[in-house]
């Protein structure tokens, strides 16, 4: 029974008579590696069995103490089987009668609700909403998700329109909204006992620079220094001699809470030195605050000197830009395991109360934890929880 293999464009792949030999490939975290052997008799096999393969593997670095978890399947191997297969053809045939028999040629997945789904918060999670949002309508065609250039202006203004909406909407008997989300970069302060959390990603955070600062790194001390107003001139921490012009977001921003938080340690960023950023001084230190990622990115990119933060998909998608390492490390997961990059945050959806289970609010946090929803997640640089060793948790191992 010599096996059949199709690998398109495997290296180090050989087949040696009845040996088949597999390339060795480094795996990322909860990574799979799937082999797929199709057996066919040999010309004169008459045995009623087909013999048991051998398979000799194995994985380094401890999963499951190196051992591999292997599955067969045995096409007729038995009167039964035939039965079983024949059965549940039948069963798929009768369902398929019955869905064209009811016109409906796609039939939504279970998470679909009907209705329309508010969201607000974080203006760093927006490209992950807005394109769950697109798919989710997509896919379940009762659902509408209107979203507008306004619809995230940062985290605590979103918990702020969620838990005045909840209030007015007077509910009781233990009922939630069941149309609105906000979405925070990291939890919500105290005094908001009606808004409910469900980690949904971590989200990683980075300095970036615009290009004639002439950095790439930066001690942890030195980026104290430079909130603090002890570095004003980039020449001081070996780049040119340009000053630094501080580009941050506006209060209630997720983004600048963690940058105070787990960079500053705690430190209130200094005093802003005018209102409008295209009037920063070109000759000495200052600092101005906007409202969105986008706007500081493309303030960050057209004034000399400047230095903001932002999330890493959209800083690592902004061409304007660089992004600066944190005592050598880049914003990595990876990074942020081993507690020495400081600057991530856990992205957390809201409700007010409990939405019912069939509202468009549940189904669409159930999204965003299935397949599709978790690959919308990952393409715009965050990570799923439920990839996270502690997903409730939804931290880095090392925090």
């Amino acid at each position: 029974m010599p096996p059949t293999f199709f690998v398109p464009g495997a290296e180090g792949f050989e087949t040696t008579g009845r040996v088949v030999k597999l390339p060795k490939v480094i795996l990322n975290r909860r990574a799979h590696y799937k082999v797929l052997a199709v057996l066919e008799r040999e010309e004169g096999f008459t045995e009623p069995e087909f013999p048991e393969p051998e398979v000799t593997a194995g994985v380094v670095g401890g999963v499951r103490g190196g051992n591999i978890k292997k599955t067969a399947y045995y096409p007729f191997a038995s009167r039964q089987v035939r039965w079983l297969l024949a059965a549940l053809i039948v069963v798929s045939a009768t369902q398929s009668a019955l869905t064209f028999a009811g016109g409906d040629d796609t039939a939504a997945p279970l998470d679909c609700a009907a209705g329309t789904l508010h969201l607000s918060g974080s203006t760093a999670f927006a490209p992950v909403l807005r394109e769950a949002a697109r798919q989710y309508e997509r896919t379940c065609p009762d659902a509408r998700i209107p979203l507008t250039a306004n619809s995230f202006k940062g985290s605590v203004d979103g918990l702020d329109t969620l838990a005045a909406t909840g209030a007015d909407a007077h509910l009781t008997g233990g009922r939630g909204l069941g149309n609105r989300l906000s979405f925070s970069d990291g939890p919500k302060s105290d005094g908001r006992p009606q808004l409910l959390p469900r980690p949904v990603a971590l989200s990683l955070f980075t300095l970036v620079v615009h290009e004639d600062a002439g950095v790439r790194d930066l001690s942890l001390r030195q980026v104290r220094d430079i909130y603090a107003g002890r570095v004003t001139n980039w020449s001081q921490v070996k780049g040119n001699d340009v000053p630094v012009r501080l580009v941050s977001r506006n209060p209630g921003s997720g983004t600048r809470t963690t940058l105070e938080r787990q960079v500053l340690a705690g430190r209130a960023l200094p005093a802003v030195t005018t209102a409008d950023c295209a009037g920063l001084a070109p000759d000495r230190p200052s600092r101005c605050e906007v409202g969105g990622t986008a706007t500081l990115l493309d303030t960050v990119a057209s004034t000399p000197g400047a230095l903001g933060h932002s999330e890493v998909g959209a800083a690592s998608a902004h061409t304007g830009v660089r992004q600066v390492r944190i005592d050598g490390y880049p914003a990595t997961l990876e990074g942020a395991d081993e507690g020495a990059y400081p600057y991530w945050q856990t992205e957390i959806a809201y409700t007010y109360g409990e939405p019912p289970a069939d509202s468009i609010a549940a189904g669409f946090l159930r999204y965003l934890a299935d397949e599709v929803g978790k690959d919308v997640i990952r393409s715009k640089g965050h990570r799923p929880c439920s990839e996270l060793d502690k997903p409730l948790l939804c931290r880095p191992d090392g925090a």
